[in-house]
C-alpha cells in the first residue's frame, strides 16, 4: 500500500475553495498561518503563473511564502492580486 503526504494545493480546485479556505486562514490563523495558506494557493495555481503575473521568481516566490517567511506587505499584496483575491475589511460585532 502506497500512501501519499497530504498536500491541500490539491483540493484548491475552484475560486470558491480558495477563498473559502483563505477566509477561513484569515479569521482562525495566525499571520504565519496567512502567508503559508497564501503559498499553498499559488501553489494550486501555479507557482509560474504567479510568478509572470507578480514579476517575482518562483524561488523567490516560494520563499516569501514558506513556513516562518516575514514577506513585505507589497508582496503580498501582489500574490492576493494575482490568485485573483482581495483584502476587504468588515466590522468585528
Amino acid at each position: 500500500m502506497k500512501i501519499s503526504k497530504f498536500d491541500i494545493a490539491d483540493y484548491l480546485d475552484s475560486n470558491e475553495m480558495i477563498a473559502a479556505y483563505l477566509n477561513e486562514i484569515l479569521e482562525n490563523g495566525t499571520d504565519e498561518d496567512v502567508v503559508v495558506a497564501i503559498g499553498h494557493v499559488a501553489k494550486a495555481i501555479g507557482m509560474s503563473k504567479i510568478a509572470e503575473e507578480t514579476g517575482l521568481s518562483r524561488p523567490s516566490l516560494y520563499k516569501a511564502l514558506s513556513d516562518g517567511a516575514k514577506p513585505q506587505f507589497a508582496t503580498i499584496m501582489k500574490v492576493l492580486k494575482a490568485i485573483g483575491g482581495q483584502i476587504q475589511v468588515t466590522p468585528i460585532s
